[in-house]
């Protein structure tokens, strides 16, 4: 496909009356030692007027640097809150103000610091006027004006930040890209890059369960809004449309506090990797933890370590991140339980990258390839294989991990491969790890790959990470025989001589939605009758694992 011209089709949206009584137009007040300036109105370079909250020091003497939270869920919205999620999403009451946005610094301690902050209503969200799209290069030239208009303020010292979790950190990378003129510093927590292979398309299957309820859920709009969906149907392949939602990360040349988490994998987890992969910033840091991910956000000594960052870049006020290691990674052994290490880059230099060959004859891998062929097959719809190696010794695997499989299919001219690495102790039962925000009996890591999307794109592939050119199908016949490799998206986890590592391969989702909290899920899938996976002889199917040498 070509990177052809394209329309923007907008819908309806819920109005914020349904939910938002609060009064309307520019107000201020002082509250627990801020002034607050309500609804601002500020002008986009086409005269479109979006609306923001600025929080600032009640009585302070001296210019102050800005922070920007720019996100759909409402300045003013009562939905800002965490309270909607299982345990409170992990975060405790006191760690927050009354005044805290969702997935946003909280403005009451960035004030007492020294600090003004700004909450945005993006162009079409709630009461801001003009038509709302989302997670676009369009929208990041409104945040770009918004970021100069900042700079602009007789309070301002001309230095601004920004920060926030998730559609936060993900409109960083898109406006860190055009290199706004006063922007001083990024804090990306946990924010994809690529909204076609991250979020709308995990190996070219549709994700049909996390966008529709976050749609329906978190926006609200006087005006119109983009029709995410019904563009998503328009545009099945990697197009224009969706390049304009992948941030130009060879772009970024900002100081940059990179946070991801290898928990979120099927949202943050890959996009926020790529990010501080890709972006050319000289000052830039990457900490990855395994726990939820707004947790580790608000908890108070990460709010310390995000104010250490932005007091050296904004305020040119202490240098303590300048000691901090280049990378952090948790090194994990199971749910909340682990070890942080500094690291000088990311991935790994000293890794080793080593195949465990699938044995269809006893469902082990080994270091060597099977000595006899063998197949294994499964129904596609309900059943699974498994593939399993027990370590002889401690072995740390983190980085990136590649399955390649010999797959056929006995129906049909496609299949949908869904992938789960898991650990498991030494009595075989699984070891589970935190999840999607507010899970605790998650996976190692996760791939996906619709057969159809397997062509890859050789200049960006390597060894360990293939990278899928979404451009056609290549559809199957029923009983051929193919090579797909499947991205397994990064990880970090010691097992323990004894553990084993196990590769669950089927055709559906591995876990499903709970009142805890959201959750992703595929379809429609494109699954018939028997999937079948060869191993031995002249197929090749193995799991390369980013294997770490002892210190």
């Amino acid at each position: 496909m070509g990177q052809e011209p394209f329309e923007f089709l907008f819908r309806r949206a819920k109005a914020p009356e349904e939910i938002l009584k609060v009064p309307r137009g520019y107000r201020a007040s002082r509250e627990d030692g801020m002034l607050i300036e309500r609804d601002v109105d500020v002008a986009m370079r086409d005269g479109v007027r979006i609306y923001i909250d600025v929080f600032r020091p009640e009585n302070f003497s001296r210019e102050l640097p800005a922070l920007i939270a720019w996100g759909p869920y409402g300045k003013s919205s009562p939905r800002g809150t965490y309270a909607r999620f299982h345990d409170n999403g992990g975060v405790r009451p006191e760690w927050i103000s009354r005044h805290a946005g969702f997935e946003a610094p909280d403005p009451l301690y960035w004030a007492r610091h020294g600090y003004a902050v700004i909450y945005a209503d993006p162009r079409g969200t709630w009461h801001s006027e003009g038509r709302a799209t989302f997670w676009s290069s369009d929208e990041a030239q409104d945040y770009y004006d918004l970021i100069e208009w900042a700079a602009r303020q007789p309070w301002s010292n001309g230095k601004v930040g920004c920060s926030g979790v998730s559609y936060l950190a993900i409109m960083q990378w898109q406006v860190a890209a055009l290199r706004p003129p006063h922007l001083a510093a990024i804090n990306p927590w946990e924010g994809y890059s690529d909204s076609y292979r991250e979020r709308a398309k995990h190996g070219g299957i549709p994700e049909n369960l996390f966008m529709p309820q976050w749609l329906e859920r978190s926006i609200y709009s006087s005006t119109e809004v983009e029709d995410v969906l019904a563009l998503i149907e328009r545009h099945p392949f990697y197009d224009a449309y969706w390049k304009s939602k992948a941030s130009a990360l060879e772009k970024i040349e900002v100081p940059a506090y990179v946070v991801a988490s290898w928990g979120d994998q099927g949202l943050h987890t890959r996009g926020t990797l790529e990010g501080f992969k890709r972006m050319t910033s000289k000052h830039k840091w990457l900490e990855v933890h395994g726990r939820n991910k707004w947790e580790y956000y608000l908890r108070p000594d990460n709010v310390e370590k995000q104010r250490q960052f932005f007091d050296h870049f904004l305020k040119g006020a202490g240098d303590a991140v300048l000691g901090w290691p280049r990378v952090s990674i948790e090194v994990r052994e199971r749910h909340y339980a682990g070890t942080m290490r500094a690291e000088a880059e990311w991935p790994l230099a000293r890794t080793v990258y080593t195949k465990l060959f699938l044995d269809g004859n006893d469902g082990s891998m080994a270091s060597l390839p099977a000595r006899s062929p063998a197949q294994v097959q499964y129904d596609a719809r309900q059943g699974r294989a498994l593939f399993d190696h027990r370590f002889a010794a401690d072995t740390e695997l983190t980085g990136h991990m590649k399955l390649r499989l010999w797959v056929a299919t006995s129906e049909g001219d496609d299949m949908d491969l869904f992938v789960a690495i898991h650990k498991l102790d030494r009595d075989g039962q699984q070891v589970p790890f935190a999840f999607f925000s507010v899970y605790d009996d998650g996976p190692v890591a996760l791939g996906w790959l619709r057969a159809s999307h397997r062509e890859l794109d050789p200049a960006r592939s390597t060894e360990h990470q293939p990278w899928l050119l979404h451009q056609r199908e290549l559809r199957l016949k029923p009983g051929e025989f193919v090579a797909v490799d499947i991205e397994i998206l990064a990880s970090s986890t010691l097992f323990r001589q004894g553990e084993s590592v196990r590769v669950v391969i089927q055709g559906r989702d591995f876990y499903q939605l709970t009142p805890k909290g959201p959750m992703i899920g595929h379809g429609p899938l494109r699954n018939a009758g028997q999937h079948m996976i060869r191993s031995g002889g002249a197929c090749d199917s193995h799991l390369l694992v980013p294997v770490i040498p002892p210190a």
